[in-house]
């Protein structure tokens, strides 16, 4: 039996240029992202007959690969080699899809990295990342970035540039444990209680990237500025960027706000939040906001009955916590 944990993710700055279609003709994308301390737990074990057992929302029982309905689960089984004889548990701290945390990727990542210790393989970071941006956009055709699965491979606080040769440089942002814990102190989540497909949102923004060029480009610029203020230990200067990245990023495509997210956010900004930002593709699922930590009670009592949802930087991405034979 294998149990591997994985983190979800926030990103600060850069989310949109990590799509093939801007950092492949227009010289790089770049985002500066946080893992967060929920997760998604992969069990992977042996059965004892030829079947296929994947439990999640629902449970499938199968004979035949082919017959999986996951398609991640499906998908990382083949790449993987394995054909049958197994049963794989997935549990998510968050529950859901369309929150905006990169849970999908997570998924992936975690599952591939079960798989591999299960055939008794070790991954690197990188490797797991790829495996998996290349079965949710090559395989399965999504529209997504890169961001996700480098976050959930690697953890902690990363500045990430993503290349037109599709090489990918990660560089961490250090920071000690007690300015991990300063920082945790002013992020906090609250649920929208709106969700929505990322798909259909990140392919309007691919089909309009040219249009979207600038704003594109500006926030790719805003990436950089993000780890600037972190690494400076800046976190006021850090909500502006989250504030001018917001306003950049609700001009990309319909749908990513509405009346209602941009009610909660002025919300939150008149309670003294200094910046946020609608997690992931934008239209529902969780706003980020950063904050001076003596208004984090005024800013939830703002947004009530939203609910609130207090995080912690996860220093490491996905891990094989357990191991039994």
């Amino acid at each position: 039996m294998i149990i591997t944990r994985t983190p979800l993710r926030i990103s600060f700055a850069g989310g949109g240029t990590d799509l093939p279609s801007f950092y492949r003709p227009y010289g790089g994308g770049a985002v500066t992202a946080i893992a967060i301390d929920r997760y998604i737990h992969v069990l992977v074990n042996e059965k004892f007959d030829r079947s296929i057992r994947v439990a999640y929302t629902k449970t499938e029982n199968v004979d035949r690969l082919e017959d999986i309905q996951h398609e991640l689960v499906r998908e990382a089984l083949r790449i993987s080699g394995i054909a049958d004889s197994l049963e794989i548990h997935t549990i998510a701290d968050i529950p859901g899809e369309g929150t905006g945390l990169g849970s999908s990727s997570a998924l992936t990542v975690g599952l591939l990295n079960a798989l591999a210790a299960y055939r008794g393989q070790l991954k690197d970071q990188a490797q797991l990342a790829e495996e998996a941006f290349h079965i949710e956009f090559d395989r399965l055709g999504g529209s997504l970035g890169k961001q996700d699965h480098y976050i959930a491979a690697f953890g902690g606080i990363q500045y990430l540039e993503f290349r037109p040769d599709d090489t990918v440089r990660v560089a961490p942002i250090p920071l000690s444990g007690p300015e991990r814990e300063a920082l945790g102190d002013r992020i906090s989540l609250f649920y929208t209680g709106m969700t929505r497909r990322a798909g259909p949102l990140l392919k309007q923004q691919e089909g309009r990237t040219t249009e979207n060029r600038a704003a594109l480009e500006s926030m790719r610029e805003l990436a950089g500025r993000a780890r600037d203020a972190i690494v400076a230990r800046a976190w006021d200067r850090l909500g502006g960027v989250l504030d001018e990245g917001w306003q950049l990023k609700r001009s990309l495509s319909d749908g990513i706000s509405n009346e209602t997210i941009d009610r909660q956010y002025a919300a939150a900004r008149a309670a003294g939040a200094w910046g946020g930002k609608i997690a992931g593709a934008g239209g529902g699922g969780f706003m980020m906001l950063l904050h001076p930590p003596d208004r984090a009670r005024a800013i939830a009592e703002a947004l009530s009955p939203m609910r609130h949802l207090s995080v912690r930087i996860a220093p490491e991405g996905t891990q094989i916590i357990f191991v039994a034979r």
